[in-house]
């Protein structure tokens, strides 16, 4: 009889697991735009003549820029155990203009990893300067619990719209993480950081 029971539960909780599973993968599914340009517009950024200065998460957050982006989400990774992860549980890859066009993006592989986004092609569809200038990993810092449970609801193909602050981050163990301010830089350091006041998802 225990041997039914364990066995009854065994196939209970393998069931659920299904399930779950299942449920994460619909929730989380690629959204598959059709060909043509979903974002025109480039971000908008305007500097702060006073920075504003606050405390999160046991950080000094300085906000340098106001920004505000539409883009089509083209990848998004999520971290729990990086230092940076003590701010900012997630990154965005995005683009705008020809970078959110499923015929462009098709003929481009794009990855996270490291805080980082790289992408690949084997024939550029678009030239590569317009690859670099149309998309950027961003730091997503979430204002508020509604905005971290909105962006963890972000799937890839989105088009979303973002609005907040680009920022410099300093720990009390000093560490340091500063927000690029162009969209023109490559690598190490070309990664926007972003206090994010709100989220709308448009797609």
């Amino acid at each position: 009889m225990f041997e039914a029971l364990r066995d009854n539960w065994l196939r209970i909780a393998a069931v659920v697991a299904v399930c779950i599973g299942g449920w994460n993968w619909w929730s989380t599914r690629p959204v598959l735009p059709p060909p043509g340009i979903g974002v025109h517009a480039s971000p908008v950024q305007n500097a702060l003549s006073t920075p504003r200065r606050f405390e999160h998460e046991g950080h000094q957050v300085e906000a340098v820029a106001s920004f505000d982006v539409t883009a089509r989400v083209l990848g998004v990774a999520r971290y729990s155990f990086d230092r940076a992860a003590a701010v900012s549980p997630l990154d965005l890859a995005l683009g705008w203009g020809r970078m959110s066009d499923s015929a462009v993006l098709d003929r481009i592989e794009i990855s996270q990893s490291g805080r980082f986004y790289y992408w690949r092609t084997r024939d550029f569809p678009i030239p590569r300067r317009e690859i670099e200038a149309s998309s950027a990993n961003m730091h997503m810092i979430p204002a508020s619990a509604p905005v971290r449970s909105q962006l963890n609801g972000v799937r890839v193909g989105q088009i979303v719209r973002l609005q907040g602050y680009l920022v410099r981050v300093q720990g009390r163990d000093g560490w340091r993480w500063a927000s690029s301010l162009s969209r023109e830089d490559t690598g190490n350091g070309a990664c926007e950081v972003i206090w994010v006041e709100s989220v709308e998802i448009r797609g």
